[in-house]
């Protein structure tokens, strides 16, 4: 078979997803099917809007299935009769897949996983890595099974995490390491020329699906782990506290060299030398404040917040209900 006219369906629902799409169209394979999950309601007006996905794929005139589950016979019936794709490939779909759904194309589902597995399985790989603090992740294509993220893996490319990389900064990088993985993957398997590993169980790791609690800000936690979150959690849920009743996003920071010095957790400090410059005490180091965003106002430089916010150094940040600010409910200054 000529590797171009395979039938594939494509799966997959947010922007991340998008360029593989993309990258399909490009290397020329015929796309019978992209699926993605239904259209949900999104800004001020709670108006039905489509996904990333769904927007590509119409815009390269795809036809686009938004089934709120595979598991209903009616839905695999029409994946098998109407589509009969050869091959699926899933980027980020939202769903996992049944194991009669991957038994329909002869070359099975091939998953495009922005980690190495099987460490950082499950919803959140990116953030994950960025959270534990490791010097290296990657993107690996799998043979999907019924499992979360437990199929064979069929090849593995890696990169260095860098020491300001964010969720966005990795994200694209892995974004441009996958794609070329995808183009490489899919005829060499195809061909019969990779043999599936398995993953070794004993050494997976899991991530969650975030949620907005996980941006506030615990400062007892060790200036070291503060800062993997506030890379980790940009854009969403991002990282955030209290100070004199109004949410202040930590918008960047970095943890100095551990003194040993203790303190009271939450307590900002200045920072020696620098005259415009503020650290928050941890409950291991300090935590310095780079980029921060009052609520009510624009993003800006911590030297540029103290200018207008003298009283900020030497007050104690987190308020007594700080999940009300994840929540989205107001708090009244004490």
């Amino acid at each position: 078979m000529n590797v171009t006219g395979l039938r594939i369906a494509f799966m997959g629902t947010p922007d991340f997803a998008v360029p593989f799409l993309q990258q399909l169209v490009a290397d020329g394979y015929r796309i019978v099917g992209v699926y993605t999950q239904p259209d949900r309601p999104a800004g001020r007006s709670g108006a039905p809007a489509p996904s990333p996905v769904k927007r590509a794929a119409l815009q390269h005139n795809l036809p686009v299935y938004q089934p709120r589950s595979l598991r209903r016979p009616e839905e695999q019936q029409r994946l098998r009769r109407d589509l009969a794709p050869d091959i699926i490939i899933l980027a980020a779909y939202g769903l996992i897949l049944p194991q009669a759904v991957l038994d329909i194309p002869r070359y099975g589902g091939l998953n495009v996983h922005p980690s190495l597995l099987p460490r950082h399985r499950g919803p959140a790989p990116v953030v994950g890595a960025l959270l534990a603090g490791d010097a290296e992740t990657g993107v690996s294509m799998m043979l999907m099974d019924a499992g979360m993220d437990t199929g064979m893996v069929l090849a593995q490319r890696r990169i260095p995490i860098m020491p300001d990389d964010t969720t966005p900064t990795l994200t694209a990088r892995l974004i441009d390491l996958g794609r070329g993985l995808l183009s490489q993957t899919i005829p060499l398997w195809v061909g019969g020329d990779i043999t599936p590993q398995p993953q070794d169980d004993s050494k997976a790791t899991y991530t969650k699906l975030l949620t907005k609690e996980d941006g506030v800000i615990d400062w007892s936690l060790s200036a070291v782990e503060i800062e993997r979150r506030v890379r980790a959690y940009q854009p969403w849920p991002g990282s955030y506290t209290t100070w004199k009743g109004r949410q202040i996003k930590v918008l960047e920071a970095e943890a100095l060299p551990d003194t040993g010095t203790p303190g009271e957790p939450g307590r900002v400090v200045p920072v020696s030398g620098e005259p415009l410059a503020a650290a928050v005490q941890t409950g291991s180091g300090l935590l310095q404040l780079l980029r921060v965003q009052l609520e009510g106002r624009r993003a800006m430089s911590t030297d540029e917040f103290l200018r207008g916010s003298r009283d900020f150094v030497g007050s104690r940040l987190g308020g007594k209900r700080p999940l009300d600010y994840a929540l989205g409910r107001p708090e009244k200054p004490p």
